[in-house]
């Protein structure tokens, strides 16, 4: 045809061979992407996997910056926690989500009106007589509707009230999520301090093995010892360097475990207070029952299920109301404007409001049992919840009595263990005093050395034990998140 271009022979086969080869290499590419490794033992590479290892390497969180120079207390790393661990985020995330439900769920009592502007034009040809006229119309709107529940029987008030019972319950969560964050703080705190002053209990024994060593020596380039004590002595001293080193290696961990549970990398260094800097308690104030029923009315992991308990008797009230009628108010007033032309005719126009309103009344009067069937559910979901509570005091009753009972046996071995020190200490200034006039031999020493050592580090373990024992006193009560209630730290 004049005015159109024509395709020489072949090409539009090839151009179409083109585009088939095209098709069919992207279909392959995306088939290829999508298969299975061909046996359990190859690991399986996909299209986009290295988009997300880059995003994965690129997420980023706020950093907390640590003063070198300045030694932290443990509450300032709380409160540092608190606000950096990711874990008090992703609680506070739910927290607002499930009160954004419960405005959802409130949203029902009000009425909703849905506005829409329509405009169109239709020409059409209409037959009168015997010819066609032309027709035009042309039509301008702005329809309304409104819908109202006027009552249900409950039906609303069960969901809002499932829904503010499920946002308390989100409350709860979050505040338990930094009860938890609080408690790891201060495992990981104490577990650092007493890494370091075992440390200084290792370096101590370090100290005095290299005391017998030297003496023994002195004493066999004097005649006055053997060869076998002077081994002896060097093999306490080796001993006692691979048990600080040892050491060493523990602290390392326990101050990542530290970093991370602030939020941040464990290669941070963080400058701690020391134990010796520490006030140690000698007695417990308060007797267990008291302790008890503190923790049976503020811990925030049983509010939280008794919260849950409140949100299934609300479900019970919905499931109930079921039964009965639902009244609705429906309104749709809509203001038009038409505008007609016919041919031979000039342009008409009209305005006005059209619309209407009614009242719907929805009963249901059978449903082959599902109301039924609901509401026992509703109902088993009650008794099930309330049952969770019940069990949940007992538990909690018997974690507070294992905790005071740990935190009474931690006072009364810190006295033991004080007391052990001081006769060990003695015991080994008296017999490093006896070998050097030569009235005690080199194993007498390095025994009393062995079991200074091991005072050193019981007395440690006995002063962490007591402040990680009111730690986790005060976590089974629930007491480290209460304004009014502080725990028992140093």
């Amino acid at each position: 045809m004049p005015g159109q271009s024509r395709l020489q022979p072949g090409v539009g086969r090839r151009v179409v061979r083109a585009a088939l080869v095209l098709v069919l290499s992207h279909g392959a590419s995306l088939a290829l992407a999508q298969r299975a490794p061909v046996s359990p033992d190859h690991a399986w590479h996909g299209v986009g996997e290295a988009k997300i290892e880059a995003d994965a390497r690129n997420l980023t969180n706020a950093k907390l910056n640590f003063d070198s120079e300045k030694t932290y207390s443990l509450p300032e790393l709380i409160d540092l926690a608190e606000s950096h661990n990711p874990g008090t985020r992703v609680a506070w995330e739910r927290a607002r989500a499930q009160a954004a439900a419960w405005g959802i769920a409130r949203s029902e009592l009000y009425p909703t009106v849905a506005a829409a502007a329509l405009a169109g034009v239709d020409r059409e040809q209409t037959y009168l007589t015997d010819r066609f006229f032309r027709q035009t119309i042309g039509d301008f709107q702005v329809a309304l509707n409104l819908n109202y529940t006027i009552f249900d029987f409950g039906a609303r008030a069960g969901r809002i009230n499932a829904a503010k019972a499920q946002s308390l319950a989100a409350n709860f969560a979050f505040n338990d999520t930094h009860r938890n964050v609080i408690y790891r703080v201060e495992q990981a705190y104490y577990q650092l301090l007493n890494a370091a002053g075992q440390e200084d209990a290792a370096r101590a024994n370090l100290s005095n093995a290299q005391a017998v060593q030297q003496a023994a020596e002195e004493r066999l380039n004097n005649g006055l010892a053997t060869l076998p004590d002077v081994l002896e002595a060097r093999s306490a001293t080796a001993q006692a360097e691979y048990e600080l080193q040892s050491v060493l290696g523990t602290e390392q961990i326990a101050a990542g475990n530290l970093a991370t549970v602030l939020g941040t990398s464990a290669t941070t260094t963080i400058h701690v207070q020391p134990l010796n800097e520490l006030a140690i308690p000698e007695s417990v104030d308060e007797s267990v029952d008291v302790a008890i029923n503190r923790a049976l009315a503020q811990r925030p992991d049983l509010m939280q299920q008794v919260a849950d308990v409140r949100s299934a008797n609300a479900r019970v009230k919905e499931a109930r109301a079921a039964y009965y009628p639902s009244l609705s108010f429906t309104a749709s007033p809509t203001p038009q404007s038409l505008y007609g032309m016919q041919q031979q005719f000039p342009w008409g126009h009209t305005a006005g409001l059209v619309g209407g309103m009614a009242f719907n009344l929805n009963w249901t009067v059978f449903d082959g049992g599902a109301r039924k069937n609901r509401l026992l559910q509703t109902e088993a979901n009650v008794h099930s919840a309330e049952a969770q509570v019940n069990g949940s005091r007992d538990q909690i009753a018997n974690e507070v009595w294992t905790a005071y009972s740990n935190l009474n046996t931690a006072l009364r071995q810190r006295q033991a263990a004080t007391a052990l020190l001081e006769a060990a200490s003695r015991s080994y200034d008296a017999a490093l005093e006896s070998y050097n006039y030569g009235l005690r031999n080199l194993l007498d020493v390095t025994a009393a050395q062995r079991t200074l050592a091991q005072a050193r580090s019981t007395d440690v373990l006995a002063r962490t034990q007591i402040l990680t024992s009111l730690a986790d006193l005060a976590f089974r009560n629930g007491d480290a998140i209460q304004p009014g209630v502080r725990s028992p730290r140093p």
